[in-house]
């Protein structure tokens, strides 16, 4: 399995917008931070504005924030948004698939139990479990001197969501 490269890019979109809160970010600033095209960071803030992920604002001094707390995000929603719209096989697609094994075959429900599992998995994850804490990351993605407290003083939780699990 892979992610594709929209829902890469919107897990750090969101991670950006999150690591930096009090700012209006630009899509030109994430996509060099994140190393991507402008264009096609774009075309992913248009989508989870779209589904309420983030606010845009025009203008000169525009750009894009959250639009509700990262701990209301879930992640497991994200990926289904950009994720759900590929079908993980042929035969999940009831329009286009040819595959002539489909009435006798086991196997599309053994990969649709680890889909659900995977994403189940995800859905436990927030948008604040991937930032709070998280001293690498908002050295490589604050703009500016923001930094948290912990970070300022050398503490990094970023192992703090697998102790939990």
């Amino acid at each position: 399995m892979r992610l594709t490269t929209r829902t890469n890019l919107a897990a750090r979109v969101l991670m950006f917008c999150a690591t930096n809160p009090d700012r209006t970010v630009r899509t030109s600033d994430i996509a060099e931070q994140c190393n991507s095209s402008s264009n096609h960071v774009a075309h992913v803030v248009q989508q989870l504005q779209s589904d309420g992920f983030v606010e845009t604002l025009r203008g000169r001094s525009g750009g894009l924030r959250l639009a509700k707390p990262p701990e209301t995000i879930s992640i497991g929603e994200v990926f289904r948004l950009f994720e759900t719209t590929i079908p993980f096989a042929e035969c999940f697609d009831t329009a286009t698939n040819t595959c002539p094994l489909t009435e006798g075959c086991r196997l599309r429900g053994f990969i649709q139990r680890a889909l659900d599992a995977f994403y189940h998995e995800l859905d436990m994850v927030t948008l604040d479990d991937l930032v709070r804490g998280n001293c690498g990351l908002q050295e490589l993605l604050s703009m500016g001197e923001r930094l948290t407290a912990d970070c300022k003083t050398g503490g990094d939780h970023s192992d703090t969501i697998a102790d939990a699990a």
